[in-house]
């Protein structure tokens, strides 16, 4: 709970599911540099239910979500950031 906190204090970041699975993958010895892997095969059923759905209906399913970041700025070459 005080990385919970401090995460919320200092970056407000509210984590998901998976800041609290790091820490039960680590508690039983599997190694950080896995942890992506197991995030990804847990949920590879559930994104292809959801593709096979959307293929189905012949209809792409998006979340709502509103962009709050800025909008028509120029491009710039990674070379010049």
């Amino acid at each position: 709970m005080a990385i919970l906190n401090t995460m919320k204090e200092e970056k407000d970041i509210d984590p998901n599911v998976d800041f609290f699975s790091a820490t039960v993958y680590y508690s039983i010895g599997i190694e950080p540099d896995l942890f992506t892997c197991i995030f990804t095969m847990s949920r590879v059923s559930g994104w292809t239910g959801h593709y096979m759905e959307q293929a189905a209906n012949n209809r792409l399913i998006r979340p709502r979500a509103l962009y709050v970041g800025e909008k028509n700025l120029d491009w710039v070459p990674v070379e010049d950031r």
